[in-house]
């Protein structure tokens, strides 16, 4: 079994071999023997591991992605980071408090285009810092904006059938409980586990909410509560390798205690202008492709993902570091949170998947092995969203192709 990598040239050390053996049967391994590892492996040698691992459990050679329609609900935000330029002043022409009507005929409009998704991505808590977020809450009859999120979810579940899915940022294991019957899944990015971005002059000095304490625990309360959950790491923001490498040993070690992490976003840094970070450098290719594959190394059961409209002209390699999704694209609204990228169109998207010998094929906002599998499907998605999944899938869990025509 050992000649399966023989073809993978870890400093021909033995004990390299050996571990890359032990991560491709599960056997134990400690963090130790996992670090030296990827440190002491080269881009090269990791990608074609993590490929190997990718193509052993994707057999069918599919590369997913989400259709979405992105609903950015409001873009006040109680935090600051230093590369964003999604947050909005109340005072800036930009800024957004949408209301229901608004929500509706969006996810209205995004149905006719065969979406699946509705994506409700909000600032972090804008009503604690904002009276002006406050006060549109108290408008529409709500103290807190998850209150909103959950009617607004019910609304479009019962109105469209699209399948509500809800990045808020950190929130409390009440929070994810109220949203829990009418989303199917809930996003919460980690970024990196590393306090040290938290210093003064890193990139979450004035992010008080993007304290890795904060993220695991709710991470944590979303495994409690039985609720798919999608996470990521943001790559280039001041980390090191290491910072990389221990942030995925955490989001395994949850998954292993609750299964319920379905996808890991790796995302690269894009400088923007305005923003602290506009002079910093983006994380070079090599890099970036290592941190991926080490993903996939690192967690071979779960999905990971790489957003193609960041880097638009190099996109394809991220098959080849052993990704298995594209993430959310939508044919109607833009990335909110990185406007300056457009996504590429669906066809595109499509073209460069098969000249790599994969199939695209569209899932929902939750995947199909907590869809199909029938356990997981009992534990973990509530009987009032079951039949609008069911009436988008066929037999994988993905989304039926007449749907999409």
């Amino acid at each position: 079994m050992m000649n399966k990598f023989s073809n993978l040239n870890y400093r021909r050390d033995f004990q390299h071999q050996e571990t890359a053996y032990k991560i491709s049967e599960n056997r134990y391994i400690d963090e130790t023997e996992i670090i030296n590892f990827i440190l002491n492996s080269n881009t090269s040698d990791l990608l074609k591991f993590s490929q190997y691992l990718r193509n052993r459990e994707n057999n069918l050679k599919i590369i997913t992605y989400s259709r979405k329609i992105f609903i950015n609900l409001v873009n006040l935000c109680k935090d600051t980071c230093s590369y964003c330029t999604y947050k909005k002043e109340p005072s800036a022409i930009e800024s957004i408090m949408l209301n229901p009507s608004q929500v509706l005929s969006m996810v209205e409009a995004g149905k006719k285009l065969r979406c699946t998704e509705a994506l409700i991505v909000t600032g972090e808590r804008p009503e604690l810092k904002y009276i002006e977020a406050k006060n549109w809450l108290n408008k529409l009859g709500y103290k807190t904006l998850v209150e909103l999120i959950s009617n607004l979810s019910e609304m479009i579940l019962k109105k469209t059938g699209l399948l509500p899915h809800t990045n808020a940022g950190s929130l409390t294991k009440k929070e994810m409980s109220l949203l829990k019957s009418t989303n199917v899944s809930l996003g919460m990015m980690l970024e990196n586990s590393s306090e040290k971005l938290l210093e003064p002059g890193n990139a979450h000095e004035k992010a008080p909410s993007k304290n890795p304490k904060v993220r695991i625990k709710s991470l944590i309360s979303a495994g409690e509560l039985k609720i798919p959950i999608t996470t990521g790491l943001l790559i280039g923001i001041g980390e090191r390798l290491i910072d990389v490498v221990k942030s995925l040993l955490l989001i395994k070690e949850l998954n292993e205690r609750y299964g319920h992490i379905q996808e890991v976003i790796i995302q690269n840094f894009a400088p923007k202008v305005g923003t602290r970070m506009e002079n910093a450098n983006p994380p070079s290719e090599d890099y970036f492709l290592k941190c991926i594959a080490i993903a996939r190394i690192l967690l071979k059961n779960i999905n990971i993902q790489v957003p193609p409209n960041l880097t638009p002209i190099v996109y394809s390699r991220y098959i080849d570091a052993g990704i298995n999704d594209w993430g959310g694209i939508s044919p109607l609204t833009p990335d909110y949170v990185n406007p300056e990228y457009p996504w590429p169109a669906i066809d595109d998207v499509q073209t460069v998947t098969k000249s790599k010998g994969f199939t695209l094929r569209a899932r929902l906002p939750i995947y199909p092995e907590f869809i199909t599998n029938p356990s997981k499907y009992t534990y973990f998605v509530t009987e009032n969203v079951k039949d609008y999944i069911e009436a988008l899938i066929d037999n994988t869990g993905l989304v039926k192709e007449e749907y999409l025509q």
